[in-house]
């Protein structure tokens, strides 16, 4: 059989442009055999894990990368192979298969580069699957961007229902819990209690001291505040010397106890503020839940 040296020729060109298209293309390529032997290496993978062609050529992906977890991997890779169907690993999921250090200095934050990963299965001649290739994405823009978005969006909706003076939960985020409170309580009967509570003689600090000493007093009751609550309990300022907190599972006894202990605190503070020593003290109310309650209100 004779061979045309002009198609051959032709032949060998596409291979070459294929070949440099494979090298340049800017995500990795890895191609598996059924032993997880790494048969196709491109330059992606090169640059970002440091090992060249030469050196994993025919090792095993496990050897080659001892950080992947084994078992799980195998598992995705045989799924492949025998439903021959792709299979996807997006960086949500796990954030990476290879861990390869994050170089871009936009997303400079990030360690190492988040992944989405497309397992592709490759058929033979003879339309067997023996060969896999998997396509690793660089995602870490999309990441850490949306890492970013979240957080904020966490912050937003902490200020939103927080009271910028004390740092306690504001009158509506605290009646919000107020009536969810309320009906956990019907459906369960479990008692719980509202102490309210306001300083006293607050006008005359105002008055005589000016209203940033009178921020001071109310700062330093709501840290007296945070103290004594429980991580269950919901303290907020209902506004401006006004306090309240729900006492989560807590009947008119325990509400009591805390009341006079919250008192007896109040009552020893001294606020330091501007070379002057403030002395306040507090008056309590409570509130137990009970069924001839009609309404959170």
């Amino acid at each position: 059989m004779s061979i045309d040296r002009a198609d051959a020729s032709i032949d060998m060109k596409q291979v070459h442009w294929m070949l440099e298209m494979l090298n340049n293309v800017d995500v990795g390529l890895i191609v598996l055999d059924r032993e997880y032997r790494i048969r196709l290496w491109n330059s992606f993978m090169e640059n970002h894990s440091g090992r060249r062609w030469e050196s994993v050529s025919g090792e095993s992906v496990f050897r080659t990368f001892p950080e992947v977890p084994e078992q799980w991997l195998r598992n995705k890779l045989e799924s492949v192979f025998l439903l021959r169907n792709r299979a996807f690993v997006v960086w949500e999921q796990r954030p990476y298969v290879f861990r390869f250090r994050n170089y871009r200095p936009i997303t400079g934050t990030a360690e190492f580069m988040y992944q989405n990963v497309t397992m592709v299965p490759l058929r033979s001649a003879n339309t067997e699957v023996d060969h896999v290739c998997l396509i690793v994405y660089d995602v870490t823009d999309t990441a850490v961007n949306k890492g970013a978005l979240l957080e904020a969006n966490a912050e937003l909706e902490h200020l939103s229902r927080t009271d910028r003076l004390t740092g306690l939960n504001n009158r509506g985020f605290w009646e919000e819990q107020l009536e969810q409170e309320y009906r956990r309580f019907q459906r369960t009967g479990v008692e719980s209690s509202l102490v309210m509570f306001d300083i006293d003689l607050f006008k005359q600090v105002n008055d005589t001291h000016g209203h940033p000493a009178g921020d001071a007093v109310i700062c330093q009751l709501a840290e007296l505040l945070r103290r004594n609550v429980r991580t269950t309990d919901i303290a907020g300022r209902y506004g401006g010397e006004e306090f309240a907190v729900i006492l989560v599972n807590t009947d008119a006894n325990g509400a009591a106890y805390f009341a006079e202990r919250l008192r007896r605190h109040a009552e020893r503070t001294v606020v330091a503020h501007e070379g002057l020593e403030l002395s306040f003290t507090i008056s309590l109310g409570i509130a137990p839940l009970a069924r001839t309650v009609a309404s959170h209100q």
